[in-house]
């Protein structure tokens, strides 16, 4: 039997592994929720999401009074039909944050049953594209970082053979940001991808200029350059550059990916299993973006989203940025420059959950 017969969630807090900076805040702990589902068959399984320092009470509150209590009895089996249940239960608060990181840590923990009873790995139950993805560095890229550390860290990936590295911006002047993308470029040569991100922090006119500076230095990508409602702006940004403009860790709802694929505002598809709502969306928003021949590179996540990126066709990067190596019994397999799709049953994070335990927040 496949019924739901007990639901729990709880709240711990991750402290991040080095200081991480961009444009408008600081990283200093991940909330992270979990929720485990035990079905009638005696099989379990967790899924999770988190904020980056506030909220992550307001999750397992909505979780606790309201969501959880309708999975008794349910057939786990059902993923869809229960993840628009949810939905439509919380209709009055979507499309927004809270609702959208409760539902993906339910819809998470239900694909990892849904694995663990196929006996099958995740990157291959959700499609089997290939095992191995290309990965870039994040966590030597931060704000606070000076130029000679942003170039040690690029080479040091270069080295590593990662494909790619990604350099955050937003300096009081756009020639600032121009200059240390240049050093790093003349460092590592003409081959290894450098990602910009703005996070968020530009004007239309700002960011117009500063993709302007940062042209010459052939960026892979201009992430997030202004407010992820501006869909209009990206656009007309998009039209302005010859940068591709890479956005989507911002929005919590498949549709918002169509608006923007639809108006030529996106160029690569950032999507974040966490903040879309689950597996179940995410999966959705990867195969729209495919129909428009955008590649999907999601936010952060990378324990989770090397499995997903994996199962897709037009799964191009994983974001290197280890999180969650204080909680779980093993890490992210990075091969030759490549991330490895865990293979066992399941979505692929092996949980320590006394490790959890000593950092529930209660």
């Amino acid at each position: 039997m496949t019924m739901i017969t007990k639901a729990t969630a709880l709240l711990a807090d991750i402290a991040v592994e080095t200081d991480r900076t961009d444009a408008v805040q600081s990283f200093v702990k991940q909330e992270t929720v979990l929720v485990t589902l035990t079905t009638t068959d005696g099989i379990e399984g967790t899924g999770y999401a988190y904020t980056i320092g506030t909220g992550g009470t307001s999750v397992l509150a909505l979780l606790r009074d309201h969501l959880l209590p309708l999975l008794a009895g349910k057939d786990a089996r059902n993923v869809e039909g229960l993840w628009q249940e949810l939905f439509g239960l919380t209709r009055a608060t979507t499309t927004g944050a809270i609702t959208s990181l409760a539902l993906a840590a339910i819809d998470t923990a239900l694909w990892d049953l849904r694995c663990k009873r196929a006996s099958e790995p995740l990157w291959r139950l959700a499609g089997g594209h290939r095992r191995e993805i290309p990965v870039y560095d994040t966590e030597g890229g931060w704000l606070h970082l000076g130029t000679d550390e942003l170039v040690e860290s690029a080479l040091a990936a270069k080295e590593a053979q990662f494909s790619g590295v990604k350099i955050k911006v937003g300096k009081p002047h756009a020639a600032e940001d121009a200059e240390r993308l240049r050093a790093v470029r003349e460092a590592v040569g003409p081959f290894l991808h450098i990602m910009t991100d703005a996070n968020q922090s530009q004007s239309l006119s700002s960011a117009v200029r500063l993709a302007a500076a940062l042209e010459p230095y052939d960026p892979y990508w201009l992430e997030e350059p202004m407010p992820a409602d501006d869909i209009s702006g990206h656009a007309r940004l998009a039209r302005s550059t010859r940068i591709p403009i890479a956005v989507g860790e911002s929005m919590y709802a498949p549709m918002q990916f169509r608006n923007y694929l639809e108006t030529g505002a996106a160029s690569v598809v950032q999507v974040d299993v966490a903040r879309v709502g689950g597996i179940t969306p995410w999966l959705k928003v990867a195969h729209l973006a495919e129909t428009f021949n955008v590649e999907v590179c999601p936010h952060f996540l990378m324990e989770l989203h090397v499995s997903l990126v994996a199962a897709v066709a037009n799964g191009a990067y994983v974001e290197y940025i280890p999180q969650l190596r204080a909680v779980t019994r093993t890490e992210l397999t990075v091969r030759d420059g490549l991330a490895v799709a865990p293979d066992g049953p399941g979505i692929g994070i092996d949980w320590d959950m006394d490790a959890i335990d000593r950092r529930r927040v209660s």
